[in-house]
């Protein structure tokens, strides 16, 4: 009987030795792979353009676009040149030189055209009325480029 558990106890100390070298070789082909970022790439944050004053005739836009290896960003500054002509020609009528604020209007073809309509030309050169009338009448070239009436007038006569 002790032959038989000796023999037992061989076997099961062969079969220990022998697995724990096939375990400890033996390939894992659960292989997992990660690749570990610490940070988010770079990001284009378009400029901020701060118009904060109401009496500044100018408006802003700004952009940016971002891929992954290039970013871009910029912002323009983009003038209303018809709220200039309000600001200056209100300008110019407070300070007593109603004509010269008129004539600052007048710059604007639609303002033009407005004024010939009513039978009150705009100043030309410091005349005013019928010798303005006249004038304009005379030198078609100087009235605003987009005016329907001057040019008009001169073809048809």
């Amino acid at each position: 009987m002790i032959k038989f558990i000796a023999s037992i106890a061989a076997a099961l100390l062969l079969a220990a030795v022998v697995s724990i070298p096939y375990n400890a070789m033996a390939a894992d082909s659960n292989t997992v792979s990660t690749v570990v970022t610490d940070k988010a790439p770079p990001t284009a944050s378009a400029p901020s353009i701060v118009v904060n004053n109401s009496d500044v005739c100018k408006s802003a836009a700004s952009a940016a676009i971002q891929t992954q290896i290039l970013g871009f960003a910029s912002g323009i500054t983009v003038t209303d040149e018809n709220c200039e002509r309000l600001k200056l020609a209100r300008s110019m009528y407070g300070m007593g030189m109603k004509v010269a604020g008129v004539a600052l209007l007048c710059q604007d073809a639609r303002v033009f055209d407005a004024m010939w309509m009513a039978g009150t030309p705009c100043p030309y050169k410091g005349k005013i009325g019928d010798a303005a009338q006249a004038s304009w009448l005379a030198n078609p070239g100087d009235a605003p480029s987009e005016s329907l009436f001057v040019k008009k007038k001169v073809t048809s006569e």
